[in-house]
């Protein structure tokens, strides 16, 4: 609602003026149509339609060189008909214009050159390929183990508000927090000492936006990056907002190992499941495996038998239950504990 304020008070300004100048009627309705005129050619530049506006404005210029040739013939002619002309050619050149822009590349020059531009634009950003890292993944520190496998390409940003973020988690006065901006200096440390991966700190800044999540969001938009993240908040306002985003917990769900009912797979048992007799173990990825009737087997590795297998946002659980013909694992030779038996 600002612009359009802004809009009427140029076009009261503008009537204003022509009144205090002139002092006559006839100047006020100049002013008002000029300004009039002004505000609806503003307006017309937001139309995505660019094309037709450009095809519509040639024209208008073509029918206005007809009218002064026409002109130049009629000298003598009246000046209400010299009006009538001008008007009428332009109106007729300008609408021409518009309608033929849909069959006719008019703007085929300009557009040539734009594409020239915005690929000479494209290798730029393919030669920077900017990721911003936030906060939550530097502290996560996989980021590190993913770069240096090189599924991740291009120049990693991290903006300097978000260095200060970490320095105020590593100032903390709890222990936790203390440790976890201590991990995160420890990770970009390691970043900026691989060759192999391009660190750049950045320092622009976002005064007008309080908020880090916010102020990401506004420079992956301005530089046209890609934010990576392991926050769920982050990642949905900025697909919002379409910013692209790399969810690390996303990756690490995708590429764990699927399994199928009637697999067997090998895990121990750790602890009590929520349900009674049941045991729970976890794969060396991290993914939860709940075994039937394994509680008083926990603290042994077994062979067990998928029955299904349960994918949520937060992971992956497999439940399980003990094969029939079991033995420990102790008793048999050894194996990796992630091995499956086809």
């Amino acid at each position: 609602m600002k612009i359009w304020g802004i809009r009427l008070f140029f076009i009261i300004a503008s009537v204003g003026s022509c009144y205090i100048v002139y002092g006559e009627l006839f100047a006020v309705i100049a002013g008002l149509i000029v300004a009039l005129l002004l505000v609806g050619a503003e307006v017309c530049l937001h139309i995505p339609n660019v094309r037709g506006i450009i095809a519509a404005l040639m024209g208008l210029f073509i029918g206005l060189l007809v009218s002064l040739t026409v002109l130049s013939l009629l000298s003598q002619s009246d000046g209400n008909l010299k009006i009538a002309i001008v008007l009428s050619l332009g109106y007729v050149g300008m609408m021409s214009g518009y309608h033929l822009s849909t069959t006719l590349n008019l703007t085929q020059l300009l557009e040539s050159k734009s594409t020239a531009r915005s690929g000479e634009s494209r290798s730029a950003q393919a030669a920077s390929n900017f990721k911003i890292l936030d906060t939550s993944v530097i502290i996560d520190g996989r980021i590190l183990e993913i770069c240096q496998t090189k599924f991740i390409e291009g120049t990693l940003v991290i903006p300097r508000f978000v260095l200060n973020e970490l320095q105020h988690i590593a100032d903390s006065t709890e222990p936790l927090r203390r440790n976890k901006g201590r991990r995160g200096f420890d990770i970009l440390r390691a970043l900026q000492n691989n060759p192999a991966i391009e660190v750049e700190i950045t320092e622009e800044e976002v005064p007008h936006l309080p908020e880090v999540d916010a102020k990401l969001v506004h420079l992956a938009q301005k530089q046209d990056a890609t934010i990576i993240t392991n926050d769920l908040n982050l990642n949905k306002v900025a697909e919002l907002q379409s910013v692209k985003v790399l969810n690390i917990n996303e990756l690490s769900n995708a590429v764990r190992p699927v399994v199928i009912a009637g697999e067997v797979i090998q895990v121990l048992l750790l602890k009590e499941g929520k349900e009674p007799n049941q045991g729970v173990g976890y794969l060396d990825d991290g993914t939860m495996v709940i075994v039937e009737d394994g509680k008083s087997y926990i603290g042994s590795t077994l062979n067990v038998e998928v029955t299904q297998m349960l994918r949520t946002s937060a992971g992956q659980m497999i439940f399980t239950r003990i094969k029939t013909d079991e033995v420990d694992i102790d008793e048999q030779p050894s194996m990796h504990p992630y091995s499956r038996s086809w």
